[in-house]
């Protein structure tokens, strides 16, 4: 891009200096003058000139690198097999070639409008084109434009860069009739009636008029005539302001609002089969679930393994308890609570587990030096897991796998419980050096240990040391006497930051997830392939901090904690864009089927994912076209409380048998309420175990009769007499209540609605604890006043929430019991 640039730059100036020859002595006054105002001399103002054009082209085609997969995605673009309804091309010209063509036009455009800046600076330069007044007041105070002298073949010159510019503008206008489907002028995202019938004839015409001007300035190349050209740029103002612009508004306002139903409804259709096809949710299987109300003894003994994996566990809650009982040390942390599910004694269990993660950060003032940031504390250690649904007689959660060196319950001994590779391990680490690492804590000693993986890169020779020493700024790995001929620095080891530079052209999930497999630990982290250039897709904004109108979740990712190395499975082969980047990077993905057997059992279907599907279907789960127009049936997702506040509700994992299904499996699930009621209307699925991992299922509430919804329950609960005493009750004398998640969990016709109720002390009256955020645990330093350490003061942060009660909603009927 940048020789391109440079080579177009170029070839113009030669132009100028070939066919515009330095002017007459009596004209280079003007030019000996401007010098010397400058100060510069002849030769220097070209340097500065030749430097200028170098920098300036660098920066603007610096821009256009960031591209670099557009031109691959062009080049190994897969079809898509379906086409768009207007132009009837495949959708994967509107996802690989046209992104593509318009990069091409734009860098084509800026160029020779670069070379145009250039030309016309260096004609001011030579004096070939000069101005003859300065902007001044003529009679009655009105101001003058200066006044140009320039030679003619300048004057040429800019005419033919101004004729090529024109073709350029009128390639974009071709391009902007595709641009159509991406319309927001209808009821719908995509065309509308205006946009086929109007805007894309306005558009060819658009485009025929720039051409046909653009000839006009090749013509006055050849032989300059004014009056034609003045009336060829008249005619192209007045066509871009009346036929751009004038003549869709006039006819949306005319023809189309009046009759707006019946002229959009196929273009209301196209939208919705394309955005259903874009998010997979034309994939969704519904099906109709009548509530009866009748749960019976005998339903809970066909659910009982549904019954005991109802997560009574709130992760929020759980991490801060965690960090309390697990975290044994200052400088460990937990960042997040993950479910998944593992078999237990021959029972499928959902479990809750958390990474022990070294936070060096976390260590005292006078221990935070370089050697024992980047030497000695390098890796966390083990994990903390518990089922969803027990707890102690104290409250707190039954551990499967705790402490240090870790003890698990779960069947698996944990043989390398090391992390090198974290969420949170943000700083570099140097290995086999001479100083040991510490490995865990152990009584009033420390455990040490020498890291014995194949993770790092060997940092053995002068040169590796000093251009580290340049890529983190640091001078100590170039001065310390620590490192041996066996020494690995290890960087890059958060695991989201290590396999997004490996594959920046992938979105990737907001939460990765901890596996135990084979006495090991591992993350396992999703990916999606996305585009915003779906045609008639309606876009979702937010998740990914851009525009996004397609995507499928086609790579999973595991990463080992020990050795940092990441695979990437292709999971869904049908994805074009997926097999796209699988084209260009052949090497790269490992089919599926090479996933170990391990690890299938700890897919899960991604909550980022299921989130934009179920936001999108509150929508797109109405087909006709007229009850789509009038947002006859729109959903929402509902509220719920959580301690006192009102919030969103999140997906929430689950095992759960699905009506007709012969066994329970690990389900991701959410409930629905209509656009400004609380009463349930349906709920949506995703399976995640095989085979019948990503199926979604939505369940179809009946609407002639009351289904209560998450913030009913959660009034009715209120509204308990004794609930409400107790809960008010316990909320007092330094005591803080937190109500968790509220989860609606289906069994055969019913619902049941179960939430936990934690108790947490509460932080003393006049000393207000600031939220830390989530990932950092709060240090407080006691501040030394004449001699007098002030006795540390209770806080959030160093509560401990309990587990003391389950609230169940069922029918008409609400508990609450240990």
């Amino acid at each position: 891009i940048w020789l391109g640039l440079i080579v177009i730059t170029i070839i113009n100036l030669y132009v100028a200096g070939r066919f515009n020859p330095m002017p007459e002595q009596s004209e280079k006054t003007s030019l000996d003058g401007f010098l010397s105002q400058t100060g510069l001399s002849y030769r220097a103002l070209n340097t500065l000139l030749l430097a200028f054009i170098a920098l300036a082209s660098f920066v603007i085609a610096s821009k256009g690198s960031a591209e670099w997969d557009t031109l691959l995605r062009f080049f190994y673009g897969e079809p898509f097999g379906k086409t768009d309804p207007i132009f009837n091309k495949d959708i994967g010209f509107y996802v690989f070639s046209l992104p593509f063509y318009i990069l091409i036009r734009k860098g084509i455009l800026v160029s020779f409008l670069f070379a145009g800046l250039v030309s016309i600076g260096w004609y001011f330069k030579e004096g070939t084109l000069q101005i003859i007044d300065d902007i001044s007041k003529g009679e009655g105070g009105v101001a003058s434009l200066p006044k140009f002298n320039i030679t003619q073949n300048a004057k040429k010159h800019l005419f033919f860069l101004a004729g090529v510019i024109l073709i350029l503008i009128a390639w974009g206008y071709y391009l902007k009739i595709y641009g159509v489907l991406y319309s927001t002028q209808g009821p719908a995202f995509g065309a509308s009636y205006t946009d086929v019938h109007i805007k894309i004839l306005v558009f060819k015409l658009l485009a025929i008029i720039s051409i046909g001007l653009a000839l006009v300035l090749f013509i006055n190349v050849v032989k300059f005539k004014k009056k034609l050209a003045w009336i060829s740029g008249g005619i192209w103002v007045a066509a871009i302001m009346l036929l751009g612009t004038g003549l869709p508004m006039l006819v949306q306002k005319i023809i189309v609002k009046p009759n707006e139903l019946a002229k959009e409804s196929p273009y209301i259709t196209h939208n919705i089969t394309a955005t259903r096809e874009a998010y997979n949710l034309n994939k969704i299987k519904e099906v109709d679930f009548d509530v009866d109300d009748k749960l019976t003894s005998a339903d809970l003994k066909k659910h009982n393994s549904t019954i005991q994996n109802i997560r009574i566990w709130d992760k929020r809650p759980l991490l801060q308890t965690y960090r309390q009982i697990q975290a044994i040390r200052l400088y460990y942390d937990f960042n997040d609570v993950d479910v998944d599910r593992y078999f237990i004694d021959g029972q499928y269990k959902q479990i809750m587990l958390s990474a022990r993660e070294m936070v060096v950060s976390q260590l005292p003032a006078k221990a935070n030096t370089w050697v024992n940031r980047h030497l000695t504390y390098t890796h966390g250690y083990g994990l903390a897991a518990s089922p969803v649904n027990e707890i102690t007689m104290e409250g707190l959660p039954h551990l499967l796998i705790k402490d240090l060196p870790p003890s698990s319950k779960i069947g698996t001994e944990i043989m390398r419980p090391e992390i090198y590779y974290g969420e949170q391990t943000n700083d570099y680490v140097l290995v086999n050096t001479k100083t040991k690492e510490f490995d865990y804590p152990k009584g009033d000693k420390n455990v040490y240990t020498t890291y014995q993986g194949k993770g790092g890169v060997f940092i053995k020779s002068l040169m590796r040391r000093i251009l580290f020493s340049f890529e983190f700024m640091d001078p100590q790995i170039f001065f310390t006497n620590y490192l041996t001929s066996d020494s690995k620095i290890m960087y890059n080891r958060r695991i989201k930051k290590r396999a997004s530079l490996l594959a920046p052209f992938l979105d990737y999930d907001r939460d990765p997830y901890l596996v135990v497999s084979e006495g090991r630990l591992f993350w396992m982290l999703d990916a999606y392939t996305t585009s915003n250039m779906y045609p008639y897709s309606r876009p979702t904004y937010g998740r990914f901090n851009k525009a996004v109108n397609y995507i499928r979740n086609s790579v999973k990712i595991i990463i080992d904690a020990y050795n940092g190395d990441v695979t990437f499975y292709l999971m869904d082969d049908k994805d074009p864009i997926a097999g796209t980047y699988a084209a260009i990077f052949p090497e790269l993905f490992k089919p599926f089927s090479k996933m170990p057997a391990a690890f299938k059992k700890h897919i899960r279907y991604p909550k980022d994912l299921f989130e934009i599907q179920a936001g999108v279907y509150t929508t797109y789960h109405m087909m006709d076209p007229q009850v789509f127009y009038n947002q006859e049936d729109l959903w929402q997702i509902p509220d719920e409380l959580y301690g006192e506040s009102r919030q969103k509700m999140e997906p929430y994992y689950i095992i759960l048998k699905l009506p007709g299904e012969k066994k329970e499996e690990f389900l991701l699930m959410l409930p629905f309420t209509p656009s400004e009621k609380d009463n349930m209307i349906g709920w949506l699925s995703a399976r995640s175990d095989l085979p019948n991992y990503g199926n979604l299922l939505a369940y179809k509430l009946p609407k002639e009769k009351l289904i209560y919804g998450p913030m009913q329950i959660e009034a009715r609960i209120d509204q308990q007499t004794e609930i409400s005493r107790e809960l008010t009750l316990w909320g007092q004398g330094g005591s803080r209540v937190i109500r968790g998640n509220l989860l609606a969990i289906p069994l055969s016709n019913s619902f049941i609605y179960v939430e936990p109720v934690y108790l947490e002390a509460q932080q003393e009256a006049g000393q207000p604890a600031p939220a830390s955020p989530p990932g950092s645990a709060s240090l407080e330093k006691p501040q030394r006043r004449q001699g007098i350490i002030p006795q540390r003061k209770r806080s959030r942060n160093a509560a401990l929430p309990e587990l003391k009660r389950v609230i169940v909603a069922f029918g008409n009927k609400i508990i609450m019991e240990d």
